[in-house]
């Protein structure tokens, strides 16, 4: 952050910080090191997030020169949005706390979902499927309870560069059918979350036995589909979320999109 601290917003902070007090001094410190999460902030929640009062926020706000609070929160939303670089600003893994609204802390998780996927994924299996995506005669996308929706969207993408496209739900009592006739070079793609529904474990045991070419998308390498595949890509997820943030933090999204644009690419 040191090539940073010319910025009028930060320079007062480290100019003011011999004379602050010490709860003043640790509001400072908080915002140098923490200016992404700290322009969003009201002062009660910088007052909490830093456990000092509210009047304490006010008064340090008032020693670095600004008219109220307003006005320092626009000084630093100017040196968040000119002077931190885009590396900087694509580190959003923190912005978790107190005081990230809505609408900007949505944002920031997808970002990190997006830097977790880059910085994990396996390429090389990537391109691998990339190449079956081209070379299959037919593609079957299965998905079932949350997974249907990554399914759906995945088939339905590929359908816009591809022909011979099938989603199929795996709760379908057609699903059996529609595999058993799938042509020999055919590819069969499972997206699974947790709890891996049975029907898939199942659907997964029987393209292994039909000689059907199996990629699985996970969320987790515990999942039992693996064992069947030929290619696995894993998306790992934190262990602990809540139910309801599952769909963020699994971005078949990124994977769609990849595939898409490379066989994209490829089909020409």
């Amino acid at each position: 952050m040191t090539h940073h601290q010319s910025h009028p917003a930060i320079k007062r902070i480290v100019e003011q910080r011999p004379s602050l007090t010490p709860k003043a001094r640790i509001i400072g410190n908080f915002i140098i090191k923490n200016p992404r999460k700290a322009v969003f902030m009201t002062t009660r929640e910088l007052a909490e997030t830093c456990q000092v009062s509210e009047a304490t926020v006010v008064r340090f706000v008032s020693q670095l020169g600004y008219r109220g609070y307003g006005a320092f929160q626009q000084a630093l939303r100017d040196f968040v949005d000119t002077e931190l670089t885009l590396l900087d600003r694509t580190d959003m893994s923190d912005m978790k706390g107190p005081g990230t609204d809505r609408l900007s802390r949505v944002v920031f998780e997808e970002m990190d979902n997006l830097k977790h996927f880059f910085e994990t994924v396996n390429i090389d299996v990537l391109n691998s499927v990339v190449d079956f995506l081209e070379k299959s005669q037919s593609i079957y996308v299965i998905g079932s309870r949350l997974s249907f929706t990554f399914a759906y969207y995945l088939g339905w993408s590929l359908t816009k560069i591809r022909q011979d496209v099938r989603i199929i739900k795996g709760s379908d009592s057609t699903s059996i059918d529609w595999l058993t006739i799938a042509a020999p070079e055919s590819l069969v793609i499972i997206i699974a979350t947790t709890r891996y529904p049975n029907e898939l474990i199942r659907l997964g045991k029987m393209v292994r036995r039909l000689g059907l070419t199996l990629v699985v998308i996970a969320d987790s390498s515990l999942c039992p589909l693996t064992q069947f595949a030929h290619l696995s890509l894993i998306s790992h997820r934190p262990k602990t979320f809540p139910l309801l943030e599952i769909r963020r933090r699994f971005p078949a999204s990124s994977i769609t999109s990849f595939w898409n644009w490379q066989a994209g690419t490829a089909v020409g």
